[in-house]
């Protein structure tokens, strides 16, 4: 039987390709100004409707306090799953086409909807920390392909636990705002030292990640049967890579500076509510997990398209250069969060916890410049008449993701971001 009832519609106009249907309704902050008051929204069509409006006229009683009329998410997320499923259900009857509450209240209607295209839309949350994993089978499988032994590319760990490193959570950034490339050390010569130099390789990944909902106390695990009761919803994630930095760096401990200049989200927070009917299994794992890993749920991914476009300033159109499904990751995000506190680390409301490149098992459902043009060997068709290895200055990356079924469709929007150069320095000083 299915769980989408597809009788559900909006007032709102909302076209069929829209991300945001009224079985969606990601939350986001905005302002009508760039400077101006930051509150929570929803997205519906190509409108943003404003939380702490309805709030105010009364239309949206949660307990506790009020939540909306805030600069972030994190009050509201911190309040609770209850307040969760009550503010989705009153959203979507609200916004119903049989609801005449806000439908025919024409002077609320003014105070509360806004076209997207005119506000401005900020980081969602306050991020108190930043994890990222390694969770594709194909996309480590490659790496280690290309950079170790094709025969044994994944490291005897990779199938037993999920792979991951603490990044910066103060370099979280939102869609649209500009990468300036990075500069650091570079080993371009194995026979000589090192020079400092701007990033030569500058790299996307195609990721989603998670927001923590419900945090754990220092020293208390989150178990694999309670995980997702902590998890609030998702959004998308460009975690920009400086591969030559990288390189050279990361021996012993792993990612450092190659990953803190910048990593950008969507704006938008899709609830795991909104992508219940969209869920999948995981692939087979094999060896099976460890007790403290295994899933009693056998659904316990998601079925999410995703793409990656590349625009150039020579360009008017985008060039795609990537599809792939959030589908295709070994470990779930249960398991990626029940991994991370099990030694009694403590998460915190608004934690974001990346998955990882999303790479499928065929090369144009790599996530990763490095993957499509293989480590530089493969030089991928983008624009008019140009080609790429990795990312050059003036090129913004574009990712898009979205779940369809039964004619239904929930998505994320978009994560954009442009390369600007890298700043001069000057050390003659």
């Amino acid at each position: 039987m299915s769980i989408i009832d597809k009788t559900l519609t909006s007032f709102i106009d909302v076209a069929a390709d829209s991300d945001f249907s009224i079985h969606n309704l990601p939350y986001g902050i905005f302002s009508e100004t760039l400077e101006g008051r930051r509150r929570v929204g929803v997205a519906i069509g190509d409108k943003v409707l404003d939380l702490a409006a309805l709030e105010e006229a009364g239309l949206l009683k949660l307990t506790g306090a009020s939540y909306f009329d805030q600069p972030t998410l994190n009050s509201f997320i911190e309040s609770g799953r209850q307040n969760w499923s009550t503010a989705r259900r009153t959203i979507q009857d609200l916004l119903s086409a049989d609801n005449a509450t806000l439908r025919d209240n024409e002077a609320l209607k003014q105070k509360a909807l806004f076209n997207q295209s005119a506000v401005s839309l900020h980081l969602p949350l306050h991020i108190p920390g930043y994890t990222d994993f390694y969770s594709s089978k194909e996309h480590a499988t490659n790496v280690g392909t290309m950079f170790r032994d094709p025969n044994n590319a994944l490291l005897p760990n990779w199938t037993e636990l999920p792979v991951g490193y603490n990044g910066r959570a103060s370099t979280v950034i939102v869609s649209g705002q500009d990468v300036i490339r990075p500069s650091g050390q570079l080993k371009p010569n194995p026979d000589e030292r090192p020079i400092f130099s701007a990033c030569r390789r500058l790299d996307f990944e195609l990721e989603t990640a998670f927001v923590v909902g419900k945090p754990n106390h220092i020293g208390q695990p989150i178990s694999i049967d309670d995980a997702w009761e902590h998890i609030f919803g998702m959004v998308l994630l460009n975690d920009w890579s400086a591969r030559d930095i990288q390189k050279w760096e990361y021996v012993p401990l792993g990612p450092f500076n190659a990953k803190t200049f910048a990593s950008s989200i969507s704006p938008w927070v899709v609830t795991l509510e909104a992508l219940e009917p969209f869920k999948t299994s995981v692939p087979e794992q094999s060896p099976e997990p460890l007790a403290y890993l295994r899933e009693s749920k056998t659904k316990n991914t998601y079925d999410i398209n995703l793409s990656v476009e590349l625009l150039t300033e020579k360009s008017d159109q985008p060039t795609v250069v990537c599809e792939t499904n959030f589908k295709y990751m070994y470990w779930s995000m249960a398991q990626q969060l029940t991994h991370h506190t099990i030694t009694g680390c403590a998460v915190q409301v608004g934690d974001l916890m990346g998955s990882g490149t999303i790479s499928g098992p065929t090369p144009e459902s790599y996530g990763s410049m490095l993957e499509i043009a293989w480590n530089a060997t493969k030089p991928v068709a983008v624009g008019k008449g140009e080609t790429r290895t990795f990312i050059e200055d003036g090129d913004t990356v574009i990712m898009k993701g979205y779940s369809e079924k039964e004619g239904v469709r929930v998505g994320f929007g978009e994560v954009r971001g442009k390369v600007l150069p890298a700043l001069e320095f000057d050390f003659s000083n």
